[in-house]
């Protein structure tokens, strides 16, 4: 409710959802799998739930839902598994628990705590935390293992959580010093070679003007761009984190391994103003790793103090240990309970105000006439190539990709995103946003000169058209473009 209720096939599913149907279908997006592919070969996520499609014979909408829910236990229980390792009480737990329903956006970086709909980024988040708390319990194996759960999942974001724990466990583990200089050997000598055979000319390159403009307004790729307010918002994490880790060793109740994650914390922190120069020069693969996004970790992780100071930290001051816990409970308890209903009134206020005319829980696209326009664009040629606002995705919740099964000529929200990924993919963005600019797409004229262009059969708007009309949704139209 915090995020407004579920639903499927919004936002980034404009992507992933794509990308699985090109592993079920074959001949899916035979126009557009250029583009898709440019993100989604750096990901194995699109395989995984491909291969469970075919598995469990589920159709996509009921496996997301089912992923879904899955997601939010597994970072439930990475977050109690991680917190019971920092906390004293139970109620403890419980709090930080409430205080992690509260979803929020960790400011200009295209990622929020939480999700309205499922995302691989958010899983790989949850099996992040579950390995930092395997760190903290000394079973080393079992973190690289959930690491690589997490790579499967979302690739930065395990890059991200990788960095983190490496260098806890340089600080942690002595005796793996050697290996982990070994391994930072082997990346480095790679990367070198890569960029000395040019197979990676498009990361370490810098991004053109050209490219550039495609994505201008992506403002949250470039740091150096951000209003004051934002950095305020993402470095006030760092003081968090740093006087309540340095309250914790004070009192006595920092526990063993937490020192060493608090430091491959501050690693991040350094990585991220060390990659400013670079994302200033426009460096490709400044701009493409999205380095911002490690202040999510430094988010949850000043959360996870911030609950420990409120509910434990003053308490645990006192002689009495016994007293000291009875103290942290009855305060736990009112903390819990109090983000408990401050997350309900908050939820309920999202959905019921906010966004009323959406459902709680959206299984399928909840816009019905484009649901039924996009379920009969999935019984169409799927070599067919199709037009629709530009916009569509944001208008109607879901994507032609996404929803229809279809090649789009584009979606400029997820088009212009993955354009960062690749210039060629830039500059046919460039070009069929200009095309768009100088023809009016939803006219008969400018319908038949974009097919011509670009080889289309279909467009689906709300306006009546001199076209041949092939299907009807409510006030949704599909027309043959002759």
């Amino acid at each position: 409710m915090n995020s407004a209720g579920y639903r499927y096939g919004a936002s980034d599913q404009a992507l992933y959802i794509p990308a699985i149907l090109r592993h079920l279908e074959p001949q899916a997006f035979p126009r557009d799998a250029a583009l898709i592919d440019t993100q989604a070969r750096l990901m194995l996520n699109d395989d995984l739930i491909a291969a469970a499609a075919r598995i469990t014979h589920a159709s996509l909408p009921h496996l997301f839902v089912a992923l879904y829910i899955a997601g939010l236990a597994l970072l439930c229980g990475a977050a109690a598994r991680f917190g019971a390792r920092v906390y004293r009480t139970r109620w403890a737990v419980a709090a930080l628990l409430a205080a992690l329903t509260l979803r929020h956006a960790i400011a200009k970086t295209g990622a929020n705590t939480l999700e309205g709909y499922f995302h691989p980024r958010q899983v790989a988040f949850a099996f992040g935390i579950l390995a930092a708390a395997a760190f903290l319990d000394r079973k080393d194996r079992s973190a690289i293992l959930l690491l690589a759960c997490a790579a499967a999942m979302h690739t930065t974001v395990a890059v991200w959580f990788s960095i983190w724990l490496g260098v806890a466990f340089w600080f942690g583990r002595p005796r793996a010093r050697r290996l982990l200089t070994c391994l930072v050997a082997m990346i480095v000598v790679g990367l070198a070679v890569a960029v000395a055979t040019g197979a990676a000319v498009g990361r370490f390159g810098r991004m053109d003007a050209d490219w550039l403009a495609v994505i201008a307004d992506k403002d949250y790729l470039f740091p150096l761009d951000w209003p004051v307010n934002v950095w305020v918002t993402n470095l006030v994490t760092v003081p968090i984190v740093l006087l309540c880790w340095r309250a914790r060793i004070r009192m006595q109740r920092a526990i063993a391994g937490e020192t060493p994650l608090v430091l491959g914390a501050m690693a991040l922190v350094v990585i991220f103003f060390l990659s400013l120069p670079f994302n200033a020069m426009r460096t490709a693969i400044a701009v493409q790793l999205q380095i911002p996004r490690i202040f999510w970790i430094l988010d949850f992780l000043a959360t996870v103090y911030l609950v420990w100071w409120i509910v434990e930290g003053a308490a645990w001051g006192a002689r009495d240990s016994a007293g000291a816990r009875g103290v942290s409970n009855a305060r736990g308890a009112a903390v819990a309970i109090a983000l408990v209903v401050i997350s309900v009134l908050r939820g309920a206020y999202a959905c019921f105000v906010e966004f009323p005319d959406r459902k709680v829980f959206s299984i399928d696209i909840a816009h019905a006439d484009w649901r039924d326009a996009m379920a009969w664009a999935q019984t169409t040629d799927p070599r067919s190539g199709w037009l629709a606002d530009p916009m569509h995705a944001a208008i109607y919740g879901s994507s032609v990709r996404a929803a229809g099964h279809r090649d789009v000529l584009i979606e400029r929200v997820k088009d212009r995103a993955l354009a960062m990924y690749d210039r060629g993919i830039a500059m046919r963005v460039a070009d069929r946003e200009r095309a768009l600019h100088a023809i009016a797409w939803d006219t008969p004229s400018g319908a038949r000169a974009l097919a011509r262009r670009y080889d289309l059969n279909y467009v689906v708007t709300d306006r009546r058209l001199d076209l041949p009309v092939a299907h009807q949704s409510g006030t949704l139209f599909i027309y043959r473009i002759p």
